[in-house]
């Protein structure tokens, strides 16, 4: 910002002596307009010296994927979008035959299992438990009653979900790779941590007399933001991220007006 070319100083009238017409040595004022000093950039100084930034959903370190920010005005948004509960889908990647303190494959080791005897479609019965489990919770959280009008019109359009504080509830999930060791989830949660999701890997593991650690936890989309609205490290220049507001901007306005 404080690269872009500035608007140009003020000016103003100042009374300047001058030599007189007709010579002789005679001195008047003239009225002349003079820019004002107090605009010029080594009497100012830099034109930005704070800019508000606030954070949306955290990663943590060993997460990747989308990080919603908000600038200026944006950061009221990041709240309403907040007070929205709005889905968040991440790609899991997970390990069988080993546990650790941590469940990520970088932690110390606890335990080495057998794990030949996992096939997909025991996996996808775990799977399949846990989603139905999640299902149950949803629907207690959300304090609606199922029997009304209303709860079927949010039932269409998708709006069924806890509008208050809740424990992590998976929406969705399903096994997108298998190859023994490795598998991948498409999950699909609210009001998740990335250490509750390792944890999640962990417990399908010993679900399945296995053991299991997470390989990655990447977020895929965060609301109405997806990865293709995201921006790389390479990216990260005022044009780009200017570019990027206006794209997301009526995705966001149509959300809020829909949601809240």
């Amino acid at each position: 910002l404080n690269a872009a070319p500035g608007r140009p100083p003020r000016q103003q009238v100042r009374f300047l002596p001058a030599l007189a017409p007709g010579g002789g040595g005679a001195v008047e004022l003239v009225a002349a307009r003079v820019p004002v000093l107090a605009d010029h950039p080594l009497v100012r100084g830099p034109r930005f010296k704070k800019l508000k930034i606030g954070a949306g959903h955290r990663l943590d370190v060993k997460a990747s994927g989308v990080f919603v920010l908000g600038i200026g005005h944006g950061n009221k948004l990041l709240t309403d979008l907040y007070n929205c509960h709005l889905t968040r889908v991440y790609t899991v990647g997970g390990l069988f035959g080993k546990a650790t303190d941590d469940f990520s494959d970088t932690g110390n080791l606890v335990e080495k299992t057998t794990f030949d005897h996992i096939t997909r479609e025991k996996l996808e019965r775990i799977l399949a438990v846990i989603q139905g489990t999640n299902q149950k919770a949803l629907l207690m959280y959300s304090n609606i009653d199922m029997k009304t009008q209303e709860a079927y019109e949010l039932a269409v359009k998708g709006l069924i979900r806890p509008m208050g504080k809740s424990p992590p509830i998976i929406t969705a999930v399903r096994c997108l790779q298998f190859a023994l060791p490795e598998f991948q989830l498409e999950i699909h949660c609210l009001h998740e941590t990335q250490q509750y999701l390792r944890k999640m890997v962990h417990e399908i593991g010993l679900e399945l007399k296995s053991s299991a650690v997470c390989t990655q936890v990447r977020r895929v989309r965060d609301g109405v933001f997806t990865v293709d609205d995201a921006l790389p490290r390479t990216q990260w220049n005022l044009q780009s991220i200017q570019e990027a507001i206006r794209n997301c901007q009526l995705k966001v306005e149509t959300e809020l007006e829909k949601t809240l």
